[in-house]
C-alpha cells in the first residue's frame, strides 16, 4: 500500500524545534482534527526543553494551521500528550507529565527527581486552552516513581466514563536495582465528568509499559502493552469493569513488536479493531492490523510505512481513519506524518 498519502505535519528543524516525538490525534465533535505532539527545542533527548504542539484542521486534513505552543514548562518538560474527547459536552481533555529538564527517567526511578501529572483542557475545539493544574496526588501512588500518560488518546465509553492509559515504575527497594520486567507496569486513571480523575486498575504483572486501550463489542476493555519479556511480541490485558481491575496479561504471538509503543483504535459501528505497531523486530515497517473478532485474531494487515518508524496513534472521522506516526528516511524520529486512509480499503482489505 506504499501509494497511501503521507503528510508531513512536523519536520525535525522546523519552526524551531530540533525534534519532534511521540505524537496523538483526536477529532472533535465538529469534526475537527488536532495533532499534539512533544517538540524537542534543542535535541530528540526524552529530556530538556520540551513543550506540547498542536496543529489542527478543520477541513478533514487537507489544510492545516501552522504549529502553536500549548504547554510550555519553561525550561523543564511538559510531555506525554494523552487527549480524549467527552462527545456529551464537546471538552477536550489533555493529559500531560512535567519533570526537570536535567533529571530523566534514570533520575526519577531513583526518586532523586519527580515526575507529576497534569490536566488541560479546551472547550472550543482546541482554538484555545486552559493552563495545565497539577492532579498527581490524585492519579499517583506514594510508592510510584516514573509515570506517564499515554502516549496517544483516550478513550470515552459508551457510559461516558473517560479513561487515560498510563504506566507507572514502583519504587525500588534499599540497593535494588531497576529491572523493566519487575518494577514496569501499566494502569489506566478515569474520570466521569473531566474534573476528577482517580486511579483504575493495574495489571497484575510487571514488565509492560506504554499503553492503548479500546473499548470492544461486547462492553470490555482491551489494553494493548508495550512488553519487556523479552518474546518481542505484544502482550494484553482484558478488563470487564470499565478498567477498575484487569485479567491475566497475555501474549499476542501474532504481533510482533519491536518494545515500541503502539496504538489501537475501536470502530463499533463496523464491528472492527484497528491496530498499528512497527512490525519488526525493529522500529521499521509501520503496519495497520485490523480484527473483527474482538482482537482474538487479525485478519488482514496494511503497510503503512517500510521505513524507519516507531510511536504512533489513530482516529476516526466518518468513513476515514487517520494514522499520525513517527517517520523517516534513516532514522523514525525525522518526522511525524498524517496518512489518511478510507475505511473502505480498511473493510476490503480485511474481506
Amino acid at each position: 500500500m506504499n501509494n497511501l498519502e503521507r503528510i508531513d505535519l512536523f519536520v525535525s528543524g522546523e519552526y524551531g524545534y530540533s525534534s519532534y516525538r511521540i505524537p496523538a490525534i483526536l477529532v472533535s465533535n465538529n469534526g475537527t482534527i488536532l495533532v499534539f505532539c512533544e517538540g524537542r527545542k534543542y535535541s530528540a533527548s526524552d529530556t530538556g526543553d520540551i513543550d506540547i504542539i498542536l496543529r489542527r484542521s478543520t477541513d478533514g486534513g487537507k489544510t492545516w494551521e501552522e504549529p502553536r505552543v500549548i504547554a510550555d514548562a519553561g525550561k523543564d518538560v511538559f510531555g506525554n500528550p494523552a487527549p480524549v474527547l467527552d462527545r456529551r459536552t464537546g471538552t477536550i481533555y489533555l493529559l500531560l507529565t512535567w519533570n526537570l529538564a536535567e533529571k530523566g527517567e534514570r533520575a526519577i526511578l531513583t526518586e532523586s527527581a519527580p515526575r507529576t501529572v497534569w490536566l488541560m483542557k479546551s472547550v472550543d475545539d482546541g482554538k484555545t486552552w486552559s493552563s495545565p493544574i497539577e492532579i498527581t496526588k490524585y492519579v499517583k501512588r506514594e510508592d510510584w516513581t516514573w509515570y506517564a500518560t499515554g502516549p496517544g488518546h483516550g478513550i470515552q465509553l459508551k457510559n461516558g466514563r473517560l479513561i487515560i492509559p498510563c504506566d507507572h515504575a514502583i519504587r525500588l527497594s534499599q540497593g535494588e536495582i531497576f529491572d523493566p520486567k519487575k518494577h514496569y507496569y501499566s494502569h489506566i486513571i478515569y474520570s466521569d465528568d473531566g474534573v476528577d480523575w482517580h486511579i483504575g486498575g493495574t495489571v497484575p504483572r510487571g514488565g509492560t509499559n506504554e499503553c492503548q486501550v479500546a473499548e470492544l463489542s461486547d462492553g470490555s476493555l482491551y489494553l494493548s502493552m508495550r512488553n519487556y519479556d523479552g518474546s518481542y511480541r505484544r502482550a494484553y490485558s482484558i478488563s470487564g469493569d470499565n478498567g477498575i481491575t484487569w485479567g491475566k496479561v497475555k501474549i499476542d504471538e501474532a504481533l510482533i513488536d519491536p518494545i515500541c509503543q503502539a496504538s489501537i483504535i475501536s470502530d463499533s459501528n463496523r464491528g472492527i479493531v484497528v491496530f498499528c505497531n512497527p512490525s519488526s523486530l525493529k522500529r521499521e515497517n509501520l503496519t495497520l492490523r485490523i480484527s473483527y473478532d474482538g482482537c482474538r485474531s487479525w485478519s488482514k494487515s496494511i503497510t503503512l510505512y517500510e521505513g524507519p518508524s516507531a510511536y504512533s496513534d489513530l482516529a476516526l472521522l466518518d468513513d476515514m481513519l487517520f494514522c499520525v506516526y513517527e517517520n523517516g528516511n534513516n532514522s523514525p524520529y525525522e518526522r511525524i506524518s498524517l496518512t489518511p486512509i478510507t475505511m473502505s480499503i480498511i473493510c476490503e482489505t480485511a474481506l
